[in-house]
């Protein structure tokens, strides 16, 4: 390694800062490379790295995940069960409405078919599955 250049930028306000864009000679170079002990240093700037700010930080990143937790899989697993619930305790006569919208009574339930009673007048009936009854209005 015959000639090392060191390019660097100076202040404008401050000509004479030593920067210099001439070649490095061996002794120069040998106090340059033992100068500095920590690769890297940023000249008296102090750095702190991910891990470096104690305890404090492992408990913040507990807290997210926790909460992470409860509003990506507790929140939704509570409705499920909720919606199940309600889909066993359905009894005759409950006023229901489906997910498409139909509002009826139960008249029959058979394992996983229940049969609506949607219209009082022509007693029109359909019948549907059990998950498709999104609430019991009878209840609420």
């Amino acid at each position: 390694m015959n000639n090392v250049w060191i390019l660097a930028q100076a202040d404008g306000s401050d000509s004479s800062s030593g920067v210099s864009s001439s070649p490095v000679t061996s002794e120069q170079e040998e106090v340059a490379t033992t100068g500095q002990a920590d690769p890297n240093s940023t000249g008296g700037i102090a750095r702190r790295g991910f891990f470096d700010g104690g305890p404090q930080q492992f408990i913040f990143i507990g807290l997210m995940l926790v909460m992470m937790y409860l509003i990506l899989f507790r929140g939704p697993r509570k409705k499920q069960q909720q919606h199940k619930q309600m889909m066993q305790t359905l009894t005759k006569n409950d006023r229901v409405q489906t997910i498409g919208g139909i509002i009826g009574t139960v008249v029959d339930i058979k394992d996983d078919e229940v049969t609506l009673k949607i219209d009082e007048s022509n007693n029109t009936k359909i019948k549907i599955l059990r998950s498709a009854i999104s609430k019991n209005m009878s209840k609420d």
